[in-house]
């Protein structure tokens, strides 16, 4: 073969160098060293340049994929914007900026498009509330579908019309209904680009007081049933209405293979600050993330409001001629401003053009790049062919003749969020947007990175949108006892599938699937902005109450067959099989409290009790039970003697406090995830019955003391209940707790608990609106029960106040119970009766006024997955100082004492003094706040609020609250208090009793080889498809786990005091996590269950790895995973 004489290198001879030569080529060494060593130390500094758009493109290099590695959650973090610096610099004067009224005079000056054009995506969208004004049935009737139809017909007329849609609720009860030809046109139009899923969950959920667990239960039914039915993974997030945004949301949709969000309700002072220095698109990152896994990027809207007056640009007056379905013949009010849209024609469209484009310029300098985001729409519009035509027809034209005039810079066209995000992506590469001295993100250059969440919403003057936090308080608490059952569930359906792998005995899991998913669409559209909210009518707040009470009684109900197969009762059940259990907490109605059912325990007879534990540790904890007898006897599952209490079971009735049954507590010891029997016995010989409490009692009414109770009067000025770790005094006349006392170190913790009322005639559904202080309402002369036990001591009240029936009682109980956490917690329980017309525009709290120095500085939780950082503002009024709890509240001093306050239903907590806990229980309201829903809140329903408080102390040095601005952890301790409040025990009673002569055998279920450990919290083990799960030929594993690694605070005692033995210090193993089951398949997915690519996901190279079963998880991680289970020895 033949060379070419080109490609062959010729030698040279060398050449002498003079000495001058070598110095510099010296010089030139050390120099490259030196850099060499500034870069290694320092990294690439950021490029100086003005801080405006450059005249002329720089070309960028695509930046590199950093690959995360397992990192410390205590290192902090490096960002360029948090939400509370913006809140510190902000004087929230809310100064008249003209035509836009929250902002100022935007101006331009002509040429800043002259080297890059203005790009123009106007984004056609309808939203639609699943339940409001009108359920989501009656909203899918009159106008759903009908805009559904609407999209697929007019996009099909022309491909340069593009639409985006949200809510998988209303597209899969459609896709239901549709013809198979609009279905095949529907998906024709996602596959060319012209329509996009945007978001895909079930609904477009709340982020105050909904909780992850629920977040990610809706995400997961959306996005799974779009990709299992129409093969669409949506990649970008579309929030436009929930009222405030939580960064849990953000790290969730990162997690779930989302690359863009869009939000627009944030405080309107905020946005004005992050317009004026174009930050109003930046990347979203997490608190305690140093390595920017968690990054992504988002868009924030800069006005008013997602509709089409508030979205063209700064002055609505003008955009509102825009919106052409505002024309006379169509359904919608003219424009408020006085000037309405008309045709477009050819005579008037130059000037239409330039009027609009003023717009979209204006809009533009607030942003950094030249490519803009217009929304197109407004709730529940294209409804009609007639509607969409003249949008898209009027638009086009002025398209056209802006496209057709080449000296306006500028391309407008009809766009989806995705054609939007990559193109504004392809000029952030091409063209470096990075401010001097800014971190931003590798992922998206050219933007500032944030960290923080955005609470506490107003969209114009001190209208602050925290009263929706705690509006319609019972149905927030009913959402939470759904989640916690549909969690309990699923896991006992992965236990009978993975157990089973017989026909028999898959008859059971498969025969409920139809049942179950129902339960987590349910769960799911209660998520909704106007469900979980309570800010919808009466009659769809009703229609949301009865489908989850009905999903609850179906679960319910399952596992009282499960528990059958699980314990060996019964291998052969079915769905349509009568259960031999029933739940021990039953509802009579959706919106009725719950019911403990009594245990009759008549003599000679035995009634076994089944507890289900759905916590990833073995649980030690004083449970109860409602007898109707009070000389019973408890056993275990050996029939071995369980020691037991009797107290009366108590109720809101001053004349007849004492119900007339008895209430038995126990010690029961339950296998993590699993399930252990005890037996209540009337007659059993050998065995001590239940030792009844002494009762000290002060009551006005007929409430004389009966068998086999001792009681005497209350005379103290104070009284005392106390435990081995704690003494609690309550003041006798009111029964309230003042104080508590360490046993062991003596040390004393004012708490001084105070019940009071706001008066807010223009407060509603949205708004807390308060006329003045709160009103404390107890009076001297309280009615107080004082039970003194050996394994539980309570002191319940109903107090005097100035309404004939007082609109609450409260009990107060520490337990007796050595290696439970439930002996270093106060449970204190409120029953709230916020009812008749003499409550109306009032608002109940609870005050706890401690003497902590928080200097009025807090942390709240965020979705129960992390906390925020609050701090009480003067220059903002106290409703803007509220903010949400879906699960707690903690403050600290700067000495170490730290107090919490945990809860199991989402409300509104507030420090508005030092020392101080404000939590709003209930509110009941006559009039609309002018919001859209035409409503008060009247339908308020008697309920129990459950806290769990702590106090706890330092044992190594503490954070100063005021110095650090960041959040702060809770306790491992801390974390084990939640996880038992929010996921109690699931209790089962036999329907029949025994003769006590028959004994069974033993009967538990230890599905674990032993407890996790205590820093590992399992968020979800399911079967997400079950009616797959029999069949032989699946390709993807069938079975998930969503694990979590809490982040605590080590100043606080390591072990979680209790009985936790361990932390993940050694990391999990997988295949070595369940007793009698083999772990097969196994892989890291998306918390969506969707993307199998971890490295987009953020996951660690470690944590993606999971072929040999070992888990590894960084502090605060949420990671999810697909294996399948077999039987180690299959029968």
């Amino acid at each position: 073969m033949a060379f070419s004489t080109s490609h062959v290198r010729r030698v040279r001879k060398p050449r002498k160098r003079p000495a001058l030569t070598n110095l510099f080529f010296i010089g030139l060494t050390a120099s490259i060293l030196f850099f060499i060593l500034i870069f290694y130390l320092y990294g690439i500094p950021n490029p100086i340049h003005p801080p405006t758009r450059p005249g002329l493109p720089i070309k960028t290099h695509k930046p590199l994929h950093r690959r995360p590695v397992i990192r410390s959650a205590n290192r902090s973090v490096s960002v360029d914007l948090t939400t509370k610096g913006l809140y510190d610099g902000i004087e929230f004067k809310d100064v008249d900026g003209g035509p836009w009224t929250q902002g100022w005079r935007v101006e331009y000056k002509g040429g800043e498009w002259d080297h890059e054009k203005l790009k123009v995506f106007v984004v056609p969208h309808s939203h639609n509330d699943p339940g409001w004004k009108l359920t989501v049935e009656e909203y899918y009737d009159s106008q759903s579908r009908h805009i559904l139809d609407t999209v697929v017909d007019t996009l099909s007329k022309d491909e340069r019309r593009k639409f985006i849609w949200e809510e998988m609720s209303y597209l899969e009860r459609w896709w239901r209904d549709a013809p198979d030809a609009k279905k095949e046109a529907l998906i024709k139009l996602l596959q060319n680009g012209q329509l996009e899923i945007v978001g895909g969950g079930w609904v477009m959920n709340d982020e105050a007081n909904s909780h992850y667990f629920a977040i990610i239960e809706q995400m997961m039914e959306g996005n799974m049933w779009l990709n299992e039915t129409i093969g669409v993974i949506p990649k970008n997030s579309w929030a436009i209405d929930p009222f405030g945004y939580s960064s849990t949301m953000a790290y969730l949709l990162k997690r779930m293979g989302f690359e863009n969000m869009l939000i627009q309700r944030t405080h309107y002072e905020l946005k004005k600050e992050l317009a004026l220095h174009k930050n109003l698109e930046y990347i979203w990152r997490q608190s305690w993330d140093t390595y920017e896994t968690t990054d992504i990027f988002v868009h924030m809207m800069p006005f008013y409001s997602y509709d089409i007056p508030h979205t063209c640009g700064p002055e609505p007056a003008v955009c509102c001629q825009f919106d052409f379905a505002r024309m006379n013949g169509f359904m919608y009010e003219r424009c408020p401003w006085g000037q309405h849209p008309e045709e477009t024609t050819q005579e008037n469209v130059k000037e239409r053009a330039i009027k609009l484009l003023d717009q979209y310029k204006k809009k533009s300098t607030l942003y950094r790049t030249n490519t803009l985001l217009v929304p197109l729409g407004d709730d529940f519009r294209y409804i009609s062919v007639e509607e969409a035509e003249a949008q898209f027809r009027n638009y086009q034209m002025l398209f056209d003749y802006i496209n057709s005039t080449p000296e306006l810079n500028t391309e407008a066209k009809f766009g989806t969020l995705e054609d939007y995000f990559r193109t504004m992506r392809d000029e952030a590469e091409k063209i470096n947007y990075s401010r001097p001295g800014e971190f931003g993100s590798v992922q998206v250059p050219g933007f500032p990175s944030l960290s923080g969440d955005f609470f506490t919403y107003a969209d114009r003057r001190q209208d602050y949108w925290s009263g929706y936090y705690v509006s319609r308080p019972f149905f927030k608490s009913v959402d939470r006892v759904l989640e916690h059952t549909l969690r309990a569930t699923e896991m006992t359906m992965v236990f009978l599938f993975g157990f089973c792998q017989r026909a028999q005995c898959e008859k059971l899991p498969t025969g409920f699937t139809h049942k179950l998913t129902t339960a987590r669409r349910n769960l799911a559209l209660f998520q909704h902005h106007d469900g979980v909210t309570g800010t919808a009518k009466d009659h769809v707040v009703q229609d949301y109450g009865m489908r989850m009470h009905t999903s609850l009684q179906d679960l319910q109900i399952f596992m009282s067959k499960a528990i059958e197969v699980l314990l060996g009762i019964h291998h052969d059940k079915n769905d349509q099989n009568p259960s031999l259990f029933a739940p021990a907490q039953v509802r009579s109605r959706y919106d009725a409290q719950p019911v403990h059912q009594p245990i009759s325990a008549n003599q000679g007879t035995v009634q076994s009790v089944v507890v289900f534990n759905s916590l990833e540790q073995t649980r030690n904890e004083i449970v109860m039970f409602i007898v109707e007898r009070s000389d019973v006897t408890v056993l275990d599952s050996n029939w071995t003697c369980v020691k037991s209490q009797i107290s009366p079971e108590l109720q809101h009735n001053k004349m007849k406090m004492f119900t007339g049954r008895h209430r038995v507590f126990f010690k029961a010891s339950v296998p993590a995830m699993g399930l252990q029997t005890y037996y209540i016995a009337n007659g059993f010989v050998g065995c001590e019955k239940a030792k009844p409490a002494k009762l000290k009692v002060s009551s006005t009414g007929k409430n004389s003391c009966f068998a086999p109770y001792s009681c005497s009067k209350l005379e103290d000025d104070s009284v005392q209940i106390r435990n081995r770790y704690q003494s609690l005094t309550f003041d006798s006349k009111t029964g309230l707790l003042q104080k508590v006392t360490e046993t062991k170190s003596g040390s004393l913790n004012v708490i001084d608990i105070e019940l009071a009322m706001y008066t807010s005639p223009e407060s509603g559904a949205y708004l807390f609106k308060p006329s003045g202080d709160a009103t404390p309402i107890t009076e001297t002369g309280s009615d107080i029960v004082v039970s003194e036990g050996f394994l539980v001591q309570e002191v319940f009240s109903i107090p005097k106040t100035r309404w004939a029936k007082s609109p609450v009682s409260y009990s107060t109980r520490v337990y007796i119970c050595e290696g439970s956490v439930q002996e270093f917690l106060i449970e204190n329980e409120y029953h709230v009766e916020l009812i008749g017309h003499e409550f109306n525009d009032k608002e109940l709290v609870v005050r706890y006024k401690t003497d902590i120095d928080n200097k009025r500085i807090f942390y709240s939780d965020l979705n129960g997955f992390q906390t925020s950082r609050r701090e009480t503002y003067d220059k903002i009024p106290l409703q803007g100082n509220y903010y949400p709890m879906p699960s707690l509240a903690f403050m600290q001093e700067s000495k170490g004492t730290r107090f919490s306050v945990h809860t199991r239903q989402s409300l509104g907590v507030a420090s508005p003094k030092n020392g101080w806990f404000e939590i709003m229980l209930d509110r009941r309201l006559s009039r609309d706040d002018g919001r859209g829903l035409g409503q008060g809140v009247l339908d308020n329903h008697p309920m129990n609020v459950v806290f769990h408080l702590t106090f706890e102390s330092n044992i190594s040095t503490v954070v100063d609250s005021v110095s650090h601005a960041g959040p702060l952890s809770p306790s491992l301790f801390s974390h084990r208090v939640g996880a038992h409040l929010n996921h109690p025990l699931n209790a089962f009673i036999a329907k029949k009793p025994q003769e006590i002569s028959v004994q069974p055998p033993p009967r538990s279920f230890s599905p674990l080889t032993g407890s996790l450990p205590c820093d590992l919290h399992v968020v979800s083990l399911k079967v997400p498809r079950p009616l797959k799960y029999t069949q032989q030929n699946v390709e993807e594993p069938r079975t998930v786990l969503i694990l979590q690694r809490r982040h605590w605070d080590s100043s606080y005692c390591r072990k979680g005091k209790s009985d936790c033995s361990r932390i993940d210090d050694e990391n999990l193993n997988l295949l070595n996590v369940f007793q009698g089951l083999n772990v097969l398949n196994a892989k890291a997915t998306s918390l969506n269950l969707l993307h199998d690519d971890t490295e987009m996901l953020g996951y660690s190279e470690q944590a993606a790895d999971v072929s040999q079963g070992r888990l590894v998880l960084s502090p605060m991680e949420l990671y999810a995973y697909k294996f399948d289970l077999r039987p180690v020895n299959p029968s």
